[in-house]
């Protein structure tokens, strides 16, 4: 027995004197079952990462906050053991309070999109556990440093959701960030992506410095936080010094004020027109040396036809050729009525149908109207948004359309679109194809390959389903890294708001006012930079992806023998 004893003795006392693994805690190695953290502890640290996070971004819009929202779940992925028998099951609960919050607008346009709202949160929340997970393979399988483990798998997992399922770069951390001008001039390197790195590396550093764990206070991560953030600045000083601006277009914005709703109302059409063309008619008055008016996505509400040299009526269908006909010489009547009126070039949104053999493509474009109400070209957008202009397989099976608010689907365009405008090139994007970075930037880059590289980026979007919410600040801080990203200034036309001048750099030089009509006029300077994002894509945040995808491969053959046991 006293031997017995003698090798308990032995064994307690090397435990004691064994060094702690990266990442435990002395405490940890003493707890006993009753003594184990329960799942409450994880989702407490989950659902405060997630408030601050939330509370960094509109409506709150406390910036300085997204710099420490994520040290509650780094501390999470220190712990040798996460708390709690479901501890990643907790930690999607907690992403997805952030993003029903962060989405909230979603159920606005149509009781409907209330299953969109939750659909959309349900999925994005699963990338908080992704991280965490990730993250601590890293740490604890690898021995990397959280410094360097938790910003590259951020980085990688918001690329990754910029692409899957169709993609979305909303409500990031980087983009909380889109009024301080030097930080953010590092877009146009690594995208937008590389901000929200920088905020994940220094919340790397900050929960390093915390003494917890048996860790004495140390102070070395001080260093690579200061020297990513004084590096940043810097370089965003060097990219917004000297003149990097030369002369280009003078525009005008029209930002009418409709709220929209999923229904046909030939009277709110009628509201609609009248409203806009009052309002750019008071704008031609006052500058009568404009070069270009904007409408918004939608708002010129009467659809421009077109048809093939085989056109003919599908079964069932009332048309006639002649029909088809006389529609399109109204509409061509419409235009040249409203230019001899204006007598400046217009960038109209509206829907455009191509009739052909027994179909009819329908498309959400912008048009260019010369100032005689001649067109000069359009585009046909190219990013449908889901549940929003169409239901998956409905081309297969239509009558999916019948459990939606939905009378058909849109078609996506084919091409981008560089159009003419007094010796200036514009390339428009309509509504929510400004929320995916790779998507812009590969627009302007094909374009620059064609030899017809845009001069201006311009996006007309119908912010009015959301009734004024915090939606139109989140799009708004898109639009201004996509312009950083490109080095080329973004017109934003805006049913309800927000309509903005954006600069090369990111700066807002006009914004119109929420959910009410105003009309922007701006000089827009045009930006002689070139950009390494524009050039060579996200090579950043896909080295971040990459490593994401090696360190889960790592974390499922670690576990193979437990699971063959």
């Amino acid at each position: 027995m006293a031997t017995v004893k003698s090798r308990q003795e032995e064994a307690r006392r090397s435990a004691a004197t064994r060094p702690a693994r990266a990442g435990e805690s002395a405490q940890a190695d003493r707890s006993s079952p009753d003594t184990t953290p329960r799942s409450a502890e994880t989702l407490l640290y989950g659902l405060t990462g997630s408030a601050l996070a939330w509370a960094s971004l509109p409506p709150v819009g406390w910036w300085p906050l997204a710099w420490v929202a994520p040290v509650p779940w780094l501390l999470l992925i220190l712990r040798p053991k996460l708390p709690g028998r479901r501890p990643y099951a907790t930690l999607w609960l907690a992403g997805f309070a952030f993003w029903m919050g962060a989405l909230h607008w979603l159920r606005l346009p149509h009781p409907a999109t209330s299953i969109g709202w939750v659909a959309m949160s349900f999925y994005m929340g699963v990338y908080l556990p992704i991280f965490v997970g990730l993250a601590r393979v890293a740490i604890h399988e690898l021995r990397l440093s959280i410094v360097v483990a938790a910003p590259v798998v951020w980085a990688g997992l918001e690329l990754a959701q910029a692409h899957v399922l169709t993609g979305v770069n909303i409500a990031t951390l980087g983009h909380s960030q889109y009024r301080w001008i030097e930080l953010i001039q590092i877009s146009d390197l690594c995208g937008g992506y590389g901000v929200s790195f920088l905020i994940m590396l220094v919340a790397a550093c900050t929960t390093r410095l915390v003494p917890l764990g048996g860790r004495r206070l140390t102070l070395w991560p001080l260093v690579p936080a200061g020297a990513a953030l004084a590096s940043t600045l810097l370089y965003g000083h060097f990219r917004t010094d000297g003149e990097h601006a030369r002369p280009g277009l003078k525009v005008a914005l029209i930002q009418g004020s409709i709220d929209t709703q999923m229904k046909a109302d030939p009277k709110q059409s009628e509201k609609i027109h009248d409203q806009y063309l009052k309002l750019t008619l008071r704008a031609a008055r006052q500058h009568p040396d404009l070069d270009l008016v904007v409408w918004p996505e939608t708002m010129f509400r009467a659809p421009l036809r077109s048809y093939t040299a085989d056109v003919r009526p599908a079964e069932g269908d009332e048309w006639t050729l002649d029909d088809l006909r006389e529609r399109i010489a109204e509409h061509q009547e419409l235009l040249h009525g409203m230019a001899a009126l204006v007598r400046v070039p217009m960038l109209l949104g509206m829907d455009r149908g191509v009739y052909g053999p027994a179909k009819v493509d329908r498309y959400n474009s912008a048009v260019l109207v010369d100032a005689t109400g001649e067109i000069q070209g359009h585009y046909d957008k190219m990013r449908p948004v889901m549940f929003g202009e169409y239901v998956p397989l409905a081309g297969h099976w239509p009558w999916l359309y019948r459990l939606t608010p939905l009378e058909s689907g849109l078609d996506a365009g084919l091409a981008p679109q560089s159009l003419a405008v007094g010796g200036v090139r514009i390339a428009p994007d309509i509504c929510f194809e400004t929320l995916l970075p790779h998507f812009i930037r590969g627009q302007v880059a094909e374009l620059a390959a064609q030899g017809v590289e845009p001069d201006v980026l311009v996006n007309l979007t119908n912010d009015g389903w959301f009734w004024g919410s915090s939606e139109l600040d989140l799009h708004l801080m898109a639009g201004a890294f996509r312009a950083v990203e490109c080095r080329k200034p973004l017109l934003i036309a805006a049913n309800t708001g927000f309509s903005a001048v954006i600069d090369g750099d990111g700066r807002i030089l006009e914004q119109g006012p929420r959910r009410a009509t105003g009309v922007l006029v701006r000089d827009v300077p045009l930006d002689t930079r070139r950009s390494t994002y524009v050039r060579c894509g996200d090579w950043g945040a896909g080295l971040c992806l990459a490593a994401a995808v090696a360190l889960a491969g790592v974390g499922g053959w670690r576990r193979r023998p437990r699971r063959s046991k």
